[in-house]
């Protein structure tokens, strides 16, 4: 194990100060006042900073790793993606796109059961479109959850379809940042280079699809059971009108951009121009609506947009200087040394128990932000995995299902909740959900847990390294390198 860049008073042990300290302000937040705010919680994130480091024996050099972790090229991606897709989601709102989608629902006779299963499929399509869940969110939520609240889907359902589906866009587009970092972290060791995404993909998608499958199942039955909320019906039928679905065109035309450029910026850009473009012309939007000033106060969606993300921006800087200060005192370092020299890692089974199991761990830690997590113990599932030959595809997907399973959605930890309980409120006549309302609901990633599960324990899809580079479904010889 390598020197630590950063020491401690007390040993390693104060290292755990920061992210200690941002739990404990979670649980008193969320569980005690029933707070769900993101500032809030940002607050609670910098304030463990601070605390932690008062016990680091080098204040200036805990502080460097605190903003090379805030620095770091996921973090500011993440950053800017919020801001835009913040735009994105105001200006849905702005021109009322819901209402298109209320005659739509009206006019072809859909129910609230069937709406429920409807859009866990659509938003998962929109999700491997863009390869961003947190963009898909932000973007599905003002569309789909109002849309399904006016002809009384259950609230808690409906959000919970829209989170499943944004995750599984997550887990299985080719252009996303988990799925990237899943496949570049793991390197052949029968030749150069790293596992491609194209072959990590096809090797997922009978995971993927398999839980996406028994969702799908499950939100079908349970739409149909539960008892529609009619009373919030009226409040939204004069908003009914066919005009709004006009902007479904910048938008088909945003995820297009999306899935050909594989550049979730470009799609943006198309998608506010064309936009704006196409609300002035069916005067869904004025100037005012996109840009403006009333009485010395800023106007319009574009402003809304960035001003509704800086709470959540706030939140990811909070989490990722938290995870500079873990990686600058060789936290992570010392899993590795760890893990490796357990029992645990001798056989295939166990190395992919130890590797589920680490990437929860590391997820939990970092409050469901798998991107980081992946990022931070890739290293350690591509030496664990190598060990015993397995294939590059599989330990990237044994990661990736694992990071994006039940880890990512636990209540008082996980970003996905806090935002799609944030996401839930401000609907007039529907209060806003909690994150103890939306996990059980969520049901994507806790299937893909049980069929991750499953296939460590029976072998489902195990591929091992050959001498070439290719899968085989049974142990080779070692391969040196």
């Amino acid at each position: 194990m390598s020197e630590p860049i950063l020491r401690f008073r007390g040993g390693l042990g104060m290292a755990f100060i920061p992210p200690v300290i941002f739990m404990g302000m979670c649980f008193l937040y969320f569980i005690v006042f029933k707070a769900f705010d993101m500032t809030a919680l940002a607050m609670g994130g910098f304030v463990s900073l601070l605390i932690g480091g008062v016990f680091a024996r080098d204040y200036g050099k805990f502080w460097e790793q605190v903003l090379k972790g805030i620095g770091s090229e996921t973090s500011v991606a993440i950053v800017v993606i919020l801001f835009l897709v913040g735009m994105i989601s105001a200006m849905i709102k702005a021109t009322g796109v819901a209402g298109g989608f209320v005659w739509l629902a009206q006019d072809i006779g859909l129910s609230a059961g069937y709406y429920t299963f409807f859009v866990f499929i659509a938003v998962g399509v929109v999700a491997m479109a863009t390869g961003s869940s947190i963009g898909t969110m932000f973007t599905a939520f003002p569309i789909f959850y109002a849309a399904g609240l006016t002809i009384g889907a259950p609230p808690a359902l409906l959000a919970g379809a829209i989170l499943s589906a944004a995750i599984l866009g997550d887990n299985l587009a080719p252009i996303s940042d988990t799925t990237i970092i899943s496949s570049s972290s793991q390197r052949f060791r029968s030749r150069d280079g790293v596992a491609d995404i194209g072959g990590v993909v096809r090797q997922r998608a009978r995971y993927a699809l398999t839980a996406a499958a028994i969702s799908a199942v499950l939100f079908l039955v349970l739409g149909q059971s539960m008892t529609a909320d009619t009373s919030v019906i009226s409040q939204f039928s004069a908003a009914a009108s066919p005009q709004p679905l006009y902007m479904l065109i910048p938008v088909a035309i945003m995820l297009i951009v999306a899935m050909v450029t594989r550049d979730i910026y470009k799609a943006v850009t198309v998608g506010l121009v064309l936009g704006s473009l196409t609300g002035l012309a069916t005067g869904l939007l004025t100037p005012s609506m996109i840009m403006g000033v009333n009485e010395g106060t800023p106007t319009g969606f574009l402003f809304d947009g960035v001003n509704s993300m800086l709470g959540t921006v706030a939140l990811v800087i909070s989490v990722f200087g938290i995870m500079g200060v873990l990686r600058g005192a060789g936290v992570m370092e010392l899993m590795v040394d760890k893990i490796t020299s357990g029992k645990l890692s001798s056989t295939p089974r166990g190395v992919e128990t130890a590797i589920g199991l680490g990437v929860s761990a590391t997820t939990l830690l970092f409050g469901g932000v798998n991107s980081a997590s992946m990022l931070t113990f890739g290293p350690v599932a591509d030496e664990l995995g190598a060990r015993v030959g397995l294939h590059p595809y599989r330990r990237a997907n044994v990661m990736d299902c694992f990071a994006l399973g039940l880890a990512s959605v636990v209540p008082v930890l996980s970003a996905y909740l806090f935002i799609g309980a944030l996401l839930t409120s401000g609907y007039e006549g529907t209060p806003g959900m909690s994150t103890f309302d939306l996990f059980p609901v969520t049901l994507y990633p806790l299937v893909l847990t049980a069929v991750m599960v499953l296939s460590v324990i029976t072998g489902w899809g195990r591929t091992f390294e050959a001498a070439d580079g290719s899968a085989a479904k049974t142990p080779q010889p070692p391969i040196s390198g």
